[in-house]
């Protein structure tokens, strides 16, 4: 069964077509890799992927609804209740701990628990760093952080927009096998976008845009 069909996505601004006719049908539990230059409408595509963004042209479907012509509160629901983000900023709120920025992503989707969001810590390897701040943390500890927070609420659907683009290349690849350990545990589907072959490489299918 299909997670997300895209049929003829357009996002047009003015004379530019950042995204011209998009088809795409992504399976639950599927990986798909995104690549593709500069300027192809990587971001664009994912931005409309993640409810953060509508498109100009075309219908999405995704679990089971068409969310093509929701208002943006709508869209914040479905993503809230659907869809884990990771980014390669890692967006995480200097003030508060490891532990209370995973809990933020439990309070906009239901009640924080502290034990649930200390396990998540734990299966990324960061328990013992929980009462951290993000400013106390390494770079490859922050995107860990990141991944903890965005399957919390056992989503769907997991989005990563070069989640590996600012760690070296141990860390990136201890991030992503993360990801891909427990989105699989959670049988959801994963869309990361890249420029490292060697990561879509690992994936079951890879979308080329080209710009």
């Amino acid at each position: 069964m299909d997670i997300l069909t895209l049929s003829g996505i357009s996002k047009i601004y003015g004379d530019l077509k950042a995204l011209d006719n998009i088809n795409l049908n992504v399976e639950e539990g599927e990986w798909l890799s995104i690549m593709g230059p500069s300027g192809s409408g990587k971001t664009t595509l994912m931005n409309i992927i993640g409810c953060m963004d509508k498109p100009s042209l075309g219908k999405i479907d995704l679990a089971g609804q068409d969310i093509s012509k929701l208002s943006s509160k709508e869209l914040t629901v479905v993503r809230r209740d659907t869809i884990g983000l990771v980014f390669q900023q890692f967006h995480l709120v200097n003030y508060l701990t490891a532990l209370e920025n995973v809990m933020m992503a439990q309070y906009y989707h239901s009640m924080p628990d502290e034990e649930e969001a200390m396990e998540a810590l734990a299966s990324v390897g960061l328990k013992e760093r929980a009462k951290h701040l993000p400013n106390q943390l390494s770079g490859g500890e922050q995107q860990r952080v990141c991944i903890a927070r965005a399957l919390i609420n056992h989503p769907k659907l997991l989005l990563a927009d070069e989640p590996t683009g600012n760690l070296d290349q141990d860390n990136a690849a201890h991030a992503f096998a993360l990801m891909k350990k427990l989105i699989g545990e959670q049988h959801g589907a994963m869309i990361i976008v890249t420029h490292d072959m060697n990561l879509a490489r690992q994936m079951d299918r890879c979308l080329y845009l080209v710009g």
